[in-house]
């Protein structure tokens, strides 16, 4: 049997506290039904006996604190609302029993935006990390030391799990299940609590959020003109005459700056154009391509499902309004 501790985390979301909670447990009555003896031990584990969420909205109280547990094998971090750096601080309390227990063998289990203060532990130093992609820029400021990963919700290293996306933490716990006792219990818990065991991308819900926290004012001048004339028709050389830089520099800058190349930014500017007029649903794609500055409907085709994982015509289906 497993033991898992979950924390009720300053500013955490009661919803992923409790549907852990409710999963793992769950888990133990699909074994009883196979007339297997339960395979986790589930507790909340706290500071204090009783945690208040929400601004004092709910009370969680937990099964024991972190003093009463010497050995832990699952460590579960849920989901943070945001001012991420107070909820940092405020939960360093936990942070040298963690470390204890991840030192001594407990896997740890971190639920999207559970991640900066995961990271803020040094336990993510070096590793890779999903986060959720309306956090990735502020993630991206304070722990640069960190690679972000974007083309999967689930990263699996050394005993540490990470997420991104808000309610992708459900894919997370199928995902610690199917390690724990096989893809059948995995599939089994999918149906049951109906969720997309297939998932395994946020790229088609992302909104692009073009990083401008930093100080060099020309890739910011840069930023803000190719987000302004998402309808225009231009070459990277184009903006390095505009803005009277050189190319290779510039590049390079830019990157730094922003964590994409110049024809990254522009790129991703004009499907984020297009993605809200297919949401529209009042022109026909190829009138929308068009618009965007592209020619060649196939190559436009190609760089949207680059970023979103679906063509346009399933974009459209997915979100039309």
């Amino acid at each position: 049997m497993k033991h898992v501790s979950i924390l009720p985390l300053y500013n955490a979301t009661l919803t992923s506290i409790d549907s852990s909670h409710q999963l793992f447990s769950r888990i133990n009555d699909f074994m009883s039904y196979q007339n297997k003896p339960p395979f986790y031990n589930i507790e909340i584990v706290g500071i204090a006996t009783d945690t208040k969420l929400s601004n004092g909205l709910y009370t969680i109280r937990s099964d024991k604190t972190i003093e009463q547990v010497k050995k832990t094998d699952v460590i579960v971090l849920p989901l943070l609302c945001s001012n991420f750096k107070r909820a940092i601080q405020e939960n360093k309390k936990y942070t040298g029993w963690l470390i204890a227990q991840y030192q001594n063998g407990a896997e740890i289990v971190c639920l999207c935006v559970g991640s900066f203060y995961l990271a803020s532990t040094g336990l993510l130093d070096k590793k890779e990390c999903a986060v959720h992609w309306a956090a990735k820029n502020e993630f991206k400021e304070m722990f640069p030391s960190i690679k972000v990963i974007e083309d999967t919700i689930i990263t699996d290293e050394n005993g540490i799990y990470t997420c991104g996306g808000g309610y992708s933490y459900l894919n997370l716990l199928l995902y610690i299940f199917e390690k724990h006792l096989g893809r059948e219990i995995s599939i089994l818990a999918s149906k049951m609590f109906e969720i997309d065991i297939e998932r395994k991308s946020q790229n088609p819900y992302v909104i692009f959020i073009g990083q401008k926290k930093h100080e060099d004012e020309v890739v910011l001048k840069a930023q803000e003109w190719i987000e302004n004339n998402p309808t225009e028709t231009y070459t990277v050389d184009d903006i390095c005459d505009k803005f009277n830089v050189g190319r290779r520099t510039f590049e390079r800058r830019f990157r730094k700056c922003t964590g994409n190349s110049i024809a990254e930014y522009i790129h991703r500017v004009k499907v984020e154009f297009a993605k809200k007029h297919l949401e529209a649903g009042r022109k026909t794609v190829n009138e929308i391509i068009y618009e965007t500055g592209y020619n060649d409907t196939d190559a436009f085709r190609k760089v949207f499902k680059k970023y979103t994982d679906l063509t346009p015509v399933e974009y459209r289906k997915k979100y039309t309004t």
